[in-house]
């Protein structure tokens, strides 16, 4: 059936399925930028400005617009309650971007009260290396990148 999974587009539609190998190399490829931050207390106010500041610092660090993003990943720590980090998103006109909270999983001794994202974003082929942003107590998550901006 064309257009399926796997399957040749044969009607001028864009699939990857039918680019193959070649699909890197559109002139706005795919990008994915990870980030972090952690909230003092479980309150629905915090947990949104921490989002907000999250998000604000990965589009500045990798010159980008919120018109560039696809879509947004976050996911909570199972300590925070008080509100949906999409909403801070929402809250800084993301209304056309398709964003998805979920728990994260409730591993021992992880980092308490920490919200995550992962954003896709469409940049131009020769943008620079993407610039991660780990905020506030989620700087210990990367060690490995300097001042977790990566």
């Amino acid at each position: 059936m064309p257009g399926s999974y796997g399957a040749p587009v044969t009607d001028g539609r864009c699939s990857l399925a039918a680019h193959g190998a070649r699909a890197h190399h559109y002139a706005m490829p795919l990008r994915a930028l990870r980030g972090a931050t952690t909230v003092a207390a479980d309150e629905a106010p915090l947990l949104l400005d921490a989002t907000q500041e999250l998000l604000r610092t990965l589009l500045e660090r990798n010159a980008l617009q919120s018109s560039q993003v696809i879509s947004a990943f976050f996911t909570c720590t199972s300590d925070l309650v008080s509100a949906y980090p999409a909403q801070g998103a929402r809250d800084l006109g993301w209304t056309q971007v398709p964003l998805l909270c979920a728990a994260e999983l409730p591993v021992r001794g992880a980092l308490a009260r920490c919200v995550r994202v992962l954003l896709h974003v469409d940049v131009p082929a020769d943008a620079p290396p993407p610039r991660h942003a780990y905020l506030r107590g989620a700087v210990s998550l990367r060690g490995d990148l300097e001042d977790g901006t990566g």
